[in-house]
């Protein structure tokens, strides 16, 4: 007779070996989806259909892999702060052109929309290695432009966005003013157990329980809880507390990583806000708190001129202060 013991010992292990088995074949498609069911890989629309006045960007990631990405001007010689945007994992970014179309109108920005590897007109295949490569070529690209105020780039990023933004904000301390995230998880590795909850006790990130012994398998761990905490910039959060994709308390978790070590932290949650509708739902106070957050982190020239001449009379005070003393 088949002990009880060799009975829950043989159920492990057949879960075990179904998480592998799932983890090796599917994680990709599951973490990277480029084209939408009963879609193409192609664009629906482009700006134009908006009419977005915009240029088209070719570049070279640095291990060779050709790129493609919009760069979206609210006119043509806009001086207004200039914003990456970084998009979800499935689709491409002609399904946002809609809300980029508010955000130009709303912050008086432009924005460059970066089509990931393997996504619209992108080559290549998706990876975290390879995603994180374009991201920093579409930095490299903007900060050699002539015709933006490049000290006024900031990140864009929501869901697995927000991740990609997280590296490459981490990467760039003297290049990236500031960095907005939505809606991101803490890590693939959490999440794997909220899409697959049997995997739960096998697979987690740092603060999860169990004995883990599946995190070696996940190819694109994409850990933001790792690096949300080395960002000396300005950051901004948002969530949508009814998020039914990316549970809300991650952000809140991501967020008490960083302020621990960063005091220009700002939390913003909307009570309506989904996954995807964040942005839509939120409203007038969705698009002020990024306005907000622009114009204390990324401000106009004469601005940034009298923040600094203010500052130095302040301290000349506190010095004659102290001399005086």
């Amino acid at each position: 007779m088949v002990s009880y013991m060799s009975v829950l010992m043989y159920g492990v292990g057949g879960i075990i070996v179904a998480g592998m088995v799932l983890l090796v074949a599917l994680q990709e498609k599951l973490v990277y989806v480029p084209v939408l069911p009963g879609m193409t890989k192609s664009y629906p629309i482009t700006p134009t259909r908006l009419r977005l006045q915009y240029e088209d960007v070719w570049l070279r990631s640095s291990d060779g892999v050709r790129l493609h990405a919009w760069f979206i001007k609210l006119f043509p010689d806009c001086k207004g702060p200039t914003i990456i945007f970084f998009q979800e994992n499935a689709g491409n970014i002609a399904h946002r052109l809609e809300m980029v179309r508010i955000m130009l109108e709303r912050l008086q920005c432009n924005v460059f929309m970066l089509s990931y590897r393997g996504y619209g007109a992108s080559d290549g295949y998706p990876s975290q290695h390879g995603i994180t490569r374009d991201a920093q070529a579409a930095l490299d690209h903007l900060t050699q432009r002539t015709d933006i105020d490049t000290s006024r780039i900031v990140v864009f990023g929501r869901s697995l966005g927000g991740a990609v933004g997280a590296v490459l904000t981490k990467n760039n301390p003297d290049k990236v003013a500031g960095f907005i995230l939505e809606n991101t998880f803490t890590s693939i590795l959490d999440m794997a157990g909220v899409l697959l909850p049997f995997l739960k006790w096998f697979i987690g990130g740092s603060g999860s329980k169990g004995p883990k012994v599946l995190n070696c398998l996940v190819r694109s761990p994409w850990s933001t809880i790792d690096i949300i905490g080395q960002i000396k910039q300005p950051i901004l959060f948002l969530s949508g507390l009814q998020d039914e994709m990316v549970p809300p308390s991650q952000m809140q978790m991501l967020y008490a990583k960083a302020a621990t070590h960063n005091r220009r932290c700002v939390f913003v949650d909307f009570p309506t806000g989904m996954h995807m509708d964040t942005w839509l739902s939120g409203g007038d106070r969705y698009w002020r708190s990024i306005q907000l957050f622009l114009e204390q982190n990324a401000p106009k020239n004469e601005d940034r001129t009298r923040h600094n001449e203010n500052e130095s009379v302040a301290r000349s005070c506190c010095l004659s202060i102290d001399t005086a003393g």
